[in-house]
């Protein structure tokens, strides 16, 4: 019986295609407006590192868009459309993982929020299986309201937030909030995004000078995130307080539940192969 039944799926097997799903993986930057983002934003210690964890490692990409603009400009989700949709097809790509961080995270809310405002939009949302968020400004930054009030700042943030762009007006506080209510979905009370979005928070930030890990990922970035973290809640990577960065989809994991010596990851950290982060993120995927 055994025999015959195997001889009857060979058969099966010889007569049918057999389709294998292709998996990819694209890394979706935050704001600012990136032309090299693999070299200026990621690096590629972080990427090679990642791309490891999908069976085939060369189905990633690395987007370029201009995210200092409001995220559903032609030049922010109609370029990451675009890419995306340019990638799924040279890669025959139908099990896409999406990679954010900061920012990124509303422009792909935005486009998996919106499926109709933009016919490049449902081919991506039909590929992708899952976003990996890290650090999500969901829920927005009391920095960018700071910033747009002409408080502080100027010299400070402008290599984290830009300078006075509609991507940083976006993120005030209030402004989040209105498009949460509105526009995008994943957050409490709104519509579910329909696909998976898991967020990696970061809750503080470490800048001791004799502390070796304060110089992961440039340890000028950890002095600035710490003197920021003064406008912030005692939970928050210097940029992101932490109730920002769960304000949608589900907690993967915050940074000292996983990272290496229980590091904590500030918000340049948590795009960098920091305390393992890279490892993490492969071996889930």
């Amino acid at each position: 019986m055994k025999i015959k039944t195997t001889l009857m799926l060979l058969g099966l097997l010889a007569v049918s295609p057999v389709v294998f799903a292709a998996t990819g993986i694209a890394f979706v930057h935050g704001t600012g407006k990136q032309t090299n983002a693999l070299a200026d934003y990621w690096t590629s210690e972080f990427v090679n590192s990642v791309r490891q964890g999908i069976p085939v490692p060369n189905n990633y990409t690395v987007i370029n868009c201009d995210f200092d603009q409001y995220m559903w400009e032609e030049a922010a989700a109609g370029c990451l459309a675009t890419q995306l949709n340019s990638f799924i097809q040279a890669k025959n790509i139908d099990d896409l993982i999406l990679l954010t961080h900061s920012n990124g995270g509303n422009v792909v809310r935005w486009i998996l929020s919106n499926p109709t405002w933009d016919s490049r939009y449902p081919a991506v949302i039909n590929a992708t299986s899952k976003v990996i968020a890290l650090a999500p400004s969901s829920g927005g930054t009391p920095l960018a309201d700071a910033v747009n009030q002409g408080n502080v700042f100027e010299t400070t943030l402008g290599w984290l937030l830009g300078y006075g762009s509609n991507a940083v007006k976006q993120q005030q506080v209030g402004w989040m909030a209105h498009y949460n209510n509105t526009w995008l979905f994943g957050t409490a009370g709104r519509p579910r995004l329909g696909k998976p979005f898991e967020v990696v928070v970061g809750s503080d930030v470490d800048s001791a000078i004799w502390d070796s890990d304060s110089y992961c990922a440039g340890y000028q970035y950890q002095v600035a995130l710490e003197t920021t973290q003064n406008w912030l809640d005692s939970c928050s990577d210097g940029f992101l307080n932490c109730s920002s960065q769960k304000a949608a989809g589900t907690v993967w994991f915050t940074d000292k539940q996983k990272t290496r010596g229980q590091e904590p990851l500030s918000h340049q950290q948590s795009r960098r192969a920091c305390f393992n982060l890279d490892t993490l993120i492969r071996n889930h995927i």
